[in-house]
């Protein structure tokens, strides 16, 4: 597992763009002793950036030594084609779907939206959860520096959204769009998925990769509200939003779902359709 790779620094507005076009030009880019001038960030930063390319699945790394390189993925292909500066909310939804969906590279986001389920905390309460789950799971030890560092990178990459007078000096996080957690007199709320105009495509995106991983095609709704992976626990939705959004994909032209109510289980049927179709269809 994965921690404190993000060298303290949280993903920024427009640290995407910026690596993913350098990546375009050079897949070694990265790993350029300048790299760190011609993206005009500081060598801390350029390391915590190829984290965060890799984190939230648009790259992959290869090879070792001089042979590694950095290669695009399917979703991170369509990103720079598509909405490289973050425009749109489904995007920065689906950027929080591939970074908490696995325990790694992220250990800390994965555990803190899926396994755990205190919605108001304080600092102490998430660091003290936190370093019990990662003692127990861990054959080595790890860093309680570390695990703090990821406790604060969490809390501020989502709820950070200050904008500074200079627009050279962007340290809001895109995450921030998503209201999911915030600060109030010292006490972190988890709070639902604020989504505006009914957007569905993170949730289409969510369900399709979570169907194609794991092979499963028809889910329950107690599984979708409450299982790691599905939309109760990367978004902190509850019953009534995701039934809401299941009921638009019931007519949805492409990724179209069966739901099946009854009194004693609700059931989903799926699409076969991989995630790769599913980015296929859908541009902004």
């Amino acid at each position: 597992m994965g921690y404190n790779q993000h060298q303290s620094f949280f993903l920024r507005e427009r640290w995407l763009g910026k690596g993913l076009r350098a990546l375009v030009k050079n897949e070694r880019f990265f790993f350029e002793d300048d790299a760190f001038e011609k993206l005009g960030l500081g060598k801390n930063m350029v390391q915590s950036l190829q984290h965060w390319l890799i984190a939230v699945g648009a790259v992959i790394s290869e090879g070792t030594g001089k042979d590694r390189v950095l290669t695009f993925t399917k979703f991170g292909q369509w990103l720079l084609e598509n909405d490289a500066a973050l425009k749109y909310f489904d995007t920065v939804a689906m950027l929080h779907y591939n970074l908490t969906a696995e325990d790694e590279p992220s250990s800390t986001w994965y555990w803190y939206f899926n396994n755990y389920n205190e919605d108001i905390s304080d600092k102490d309460e998430i660091f003290n959860n936190l370093n019990e789950w990662v003692q127990e799971r861990e054959i080595r030890v790890v860093s309680e520096n570390s695990i703090s560092r990821d406790v604060d990178c969490l809390l501020r990459m989502y709820s950070l959204d200050d904008e500074p007078d200079d627009p050279e000096e962007v340290i809001s996080s895109p995450f921030s769009k998503l209201h999911l957690i915030k600060q109030r007199g010292g006490i972190w709320h988890k709070n639902e998925i604020k989504i505006p105009n009914d957007n569905v495509l993170f949730v289409k995106y969510a369900l399709c990769s979570y169907a194609e991983k794991n092979e499963q095609y028809e889910i329950n709704l107690e599984d979708i509200l409450n299982k790691a992976g599905l939309l109760g626990k990367i978004y902190n939705m509850n019953s009534s939003t995701i039934v809401q959004s299941l009921t638009r994909l019931e007519h949805d032209p492409f990724y179209k779902i069966e739901f099946t109510r009854t009194n004693n289980l609700d059931v989903i049927k799926l699409p076969k359709i991989s995630v790769n179709e599913l980015l296929d269809q859908h541009k902004f």
